[in-house]
């Protein structure tokens, strides 16, 4: 196989064909690590920049130390790694459907496999983080015991570009309402990363069921296309007791 582009890992699972591939990207002059369900990308290391601002922007919402924060959907863990970063957080669950990807963190074949298993605040949980929450109907992971401070979630293209039908459960006004169970109140945060433009819509529900609700885009460098390409982070702060 060519030293340009490296297939890693090869799994079947329930979803489909899942693998990680590493190939050499002359554009970026840099080693590009995906990992892709059939023909559908789901993570590339080439993007990261709206992953890891959205555990920062989550977690600027916050107060206090010792924080519990809790993010649905490892992929490559660069939005895991983000919040890890931050050191007024105590403890990290990430909660991973497909215990293929945990497999390629524990051994190795992801970069920042070593930060995230090595940090002791971290564990990697497989299971349906949207049945952990409430919204979804596959096996749930053990409940954490105390509610999280933060919950961030990057699974899903958008709210109405999911993954599989089970994940839609999750933004209709009752999965929020159980996801805003699991949040600390007063002030507990949510925030969920998105490929789409801002939806109003969606917006104006998350506002419905938390005491405030926005979006930001989050633009970064796109040489592939030329010029800026950007992401939504929606955020969300539970409503005070």
């Amino acid at each position: 196989m060519s030293a340009r582009f490296q297939e890693l890992d090869w799994r079947q699972t329930p979803m489909g064909e899942l693998s990680l591939r590493r190939r050499y990207d002359p554009l970026f002059r840099s080693k590009v690590h995906e990992i892709k369900l059939g023909d559908e990308f789901l993570m590339s290391s080439l993007f990261t920049a709206a992953e890891i601002e959205m555990s920062r922007l989550a977690l600027a919402q916050t107060r206090g130390t010792d924080l519990r924060v809790a993010v649905g959907g490892l992929g490559l863990g660069y939005t895991a790694e983000a919040v890890l970063e931050d050191n007024t957080v105590g403890s990290l669950v990430v909660v991973e459907a497909m215990a293929e990807v945990i497999d390629w963190h524990r051994e190795g074949l992801i970069p920042l496999g070593p930060t995230l298993t090595e940090d002791p605040r971290c564990r990697l949980v497989h299971g349906d983080f949207f049945a952990m929450v409430g919204a979804g109907s596959g096996p749930a992971p053990e409940p954490e015991p105390e509610p999280f401070h933060a919950v961030i979630v990057d699974i899903d293209h958008s709210p109405t570009h999911v993954l599989d039908p089970g994940h839609a459960g999750l933004y209709t006004p009752e999965g929020l309402r159980h996801l805003r169970d699991h949040l600390l109140v007063p002030g507990g945060v949510f925030a969920l990363w998105s490929n789409d433009a801002p939806d109003e819509g969606f917006t104006e529900l998350l506002g419905s069921v938390f005491d405030r609700a926005w979006a930001e885009v989050v633009s970064f460098p796109n040489p592939i296309q030329g010029g800026e390409s950007g992401n939504s982070v929606y955020l969300a702060v539970a409503p005070r007791a």
